[in-house]
């Protein structure tokens, strides 16, 4: 029976802080990556830890068991990612090791995660929290938040937020309009949990390094996408003006606004599209036929929003004492209604006889290939 001493890195800073490659299996690996944790961030805790297990690994290899150390790390994202990469690569030490019982040491920040984790793979017969003894006097303590407070990981959690939260309010103070403040602090925070809570992380990085790889690039697309971010926010502003929000019933004020916007979202949609179009062609080189569909939808969605908004506003307009239908039978609403309908059965049409079209000359472009490789081979 050979007993594992596991030692557990959940965000992986061996990986980041000392380059070292996970799993590490074997003690000469574990002195090697604790020295270079050490050398690298001496006041990081899983150094404790990693000398935990390998002076448990010491004893009861004194005692003559039969005993292995490895030290598994996860990932900086700590979550389903880290957890993930962990469960794989306990997996490869239990295969490499043989172990049938593990040790488990962990720096105690995160045991109720991990142990599910490893129990479900191996049994575990005993665990060992590390805790660092520090002087309780004032002095200490406040060197140590200052060294909390410099981890990237707690910068990014914590301090990010609250320098959001700073910039937004000096920006709403410097154009006078401190008022809007407190909603728009409250907007950046909502904003922030959202991206936290669902994991959006690397969709935002992803696209601010698109928008950096376009400029760098000259990809149309990145300059046709803050057009129409510029198009959009004043479409917004204009209509935020323009609107009496008094107007009884309350609804008025919400048709009002999104007949003022819709074709500001369709204009900011079409330069947006143009520009991927573009791209697409020029500097892919690839055929943009799924775009041609967007050019369409765009437009009924413009003709069909508006006329419907246009026609229940007018309708309302003296409700509760009285609901008018006449505006639903003007040759306005029936034209922009019937347009935005006949533009997106159009659109459908097209969309699908070009695209049967494209697959059709990418099935004889494939034959052609084939006929071609087989040609070669005689």
């Amino acid at each position: 029976m050979k007993t594992l001493v596991l030692n557990v890195d959940r965000d992986n800073d061996f990986g980041r802080k000392a380059n070292v490659k996970s799993p590490i299996i074997g003690i000469k690996d574990n002195l090697d990556a604790a020295n270079r944790l050490g050398q690298a961030d001496p006041e990081d805790s899983d150094v404790n830890a990693i000398f935990c297990a390998i002076s448990t690994y010491n004893l009861l290899n004194s005692e003559g068991k039969e005993v292995e150390i490895a030290t598994i790390c996860g990932d900086i994202h700590v979550g389903i990612k880290s957890d993930e990469i962990l469960s794989r690569q306990l997996e490869t030490v239990i295969t490499k090791t043989g172990a049938t019982e593990v040790i488990l040491v962990t720096d105690g920040a995160e045991d109720e995660y991990i142990h599910p984790i490893i129990q479900t793979r191996i049994k575990i017969t005993s665990m060992r929290r590390v805790t660092v003894k520090q002087s309780k006097n004032l002095e200490d303590t406040y060197y140590r938040i200052l060294k909390i407070l410099d981890d990237d990981k707690v910068q990014k959690q914590f301090m990010l937020p609250v320098g959001l939260v700073l910039i937004v309010w000096a920006l709403f103070v410097l154009m006078g309009m401190t008022a809007y403040g407190f909603g728009a602090i409250l907007f950046t925070l909502g904003a922030y949990i959202l991206i936290r809570v669902f994991h959006w992380e690397r969709n935002i990085e992803s696209i601010f390094g698109e928008i950096k790889s376009g400029l760098l690039t000259g990809k149309l697309s990145i300059y046709t996408s803050i057009i129409s971010i510029i198009i959009i926010v004043a479409s917004f502003t204009l209509a935020i003006t323009n609107n009496n929000f008094n107007m009884k019933p309350e609804i008025l004020p919400i048709l009002s606004f999104i007949s003022d916007v819709v074709w500001g979202i369709v204009v900011a949609g079409l330069i947006a599209t143009f520009g991927r179009v573009v791209d697409t062609y020029v500097n892919e080189r690839k055929n943009p036929w799924k775009y041609w569909i967007i050019f369409f939808s765009l437009f009924s969605f413009g003709f069909i929003s508006y006329a419907m908004a246009e026609a229940f506003f007018h309708a309302l307009k003296y409700f509760p004492g009285s609901f008018d239908i006449t505006p639903f039978f003007s040759a306005t609403f029936i034209g922009m209604l019937s347009s935005g309908v006949m533009i997106a059965i159009v659109g459908a049409i097209t969309y699908h006889y070009i695209k049967d079209m494209y697959l059709m000359e990418k099935k004889k472009i494939e034959i052609e290939k084939q006929t071609t490789k087989i040609f070669d081979k005689n």
